[in-house]
């Protein structure tokens, strides 16, 4: 239950569990997947699982939209009739996504009331920052201080995952790079980097197995953890997998998390990764 006068919102590509967003109080605005012409809520009508399992045989690749400013506007006017002083917003990089746009445009009807975020980032890199934000508020942080953690928390998540093939983000025309290159030929598992809010190619790997040691390499060497989710696309095993061989302690309780269909839309089934924030070096 929420104990602060500042809310936290995001949307659905933060993809904080359900449980966990109710339990720390932050509203989430659901995006819209279109498939065959037909919008839906982003995780109404049809699972992650089958949506995942369907994507490969659809004839034409989903597209995705953002929810309207007027479903912000509505959110904003509800929170602030129930007694909230400020909203904090955080939502993707405008160079991944037009969410922070309509954000934005809702917000200019409150003023300094509302501060809309860029995370510079996706998955749980965006809702690592609107969990810490939502505790800080419940403890009493000003928002001035809110603002502050999450900028200072940016500069510690690192966002990597292995893509099972570039089809998918070569045909949805977000990534310039993935146009040219021919990763189905060459039958390569593409790795890619989300940093500052810009998709970053971090080079290849010829096999899954040798895709999946390299990532657990990588993410053993950022060293204590104070967050981390495994990230995957229909390949829960092998995010299990990635978690167990881990083994290393974390702050708190690690996430799996099958990834949103509307940032799945983009990148395909069988891909996995992790949203990784380091732990705050010590004074």
């Amino acid at each position: 239950m929420k104990t602060s006068n500042i809310a936290i919102v995001t949307d659905s590509t933060a993809d904080i569990p359900d449980d966990l967003a109710e339990k720390s109080g932050i509203s989430v605005i659901p995006n819209l997947v279109v498939i065959d012409g037909v919008a839906v809520e982003d995780g109404k009508g049809m699972t992650r699982q089958e949506f995942y399992s369907a994507l490969p045989q659809m004839d034409n690749l989903p597209t995705t939209a953002t929810a309207s400013a007027g479903v912000y506007h509505l959110l904003y006017e509800k929170l602030f009739q129930q007694g909230i002083s400020h909203i904090i917003s955080i939502h993707p990089s405008l160079q991944l996504s037009g969410i922070i746009n309509a954000a934005s445009m809702a917000a200019e009807s409150f003023g300094k009331r509302v501060s809309v975020i860029d995370s510079e980032s996706i998955s749980l890199g965006q809702g690592f920052q609107a969990l810490a934000a939502s505790e800080a508020a419940a403890a009493g942080a000003t928002v001035d201080a809110i603002l502050s953690l999450i900028n200072e928390m940016k500069k510690r998540i690192r966002l990597v995952a292995m893509l099972d093939t570039l089809e998918y983000v070569r045909r949805s025309g977000r990534v310039n790079w993935a146009r040219a290159r021919l990763g189905d030929f060459f039958r390569i598992k593409p790795f890619l980097e989300v940093k500052k809010g810009q998709v970053l190619s971090l080079g290849e790997t010829r096999t899954y197995r040798k895709g999946f040691l390299r990532m657990l390499e990588m993410l053993k060497s950022l060293g204590p953890l104070e967050r981390l989710a495994i990230l995957h696309t229909n390949a829960e095993n092998a995010a299990q997998q990635l978690l167990d061989e881990y083994c290393m302690k974390i702050l708190s309780e690690p996430i799996i998390v099958n990834v949103t269909t509307v940032i799945g839309s983009h990148v395909g089934p069988n891909g996995l990764g992790f949203v990784a924030v380091s732990k705050k070096p010590s004074p």
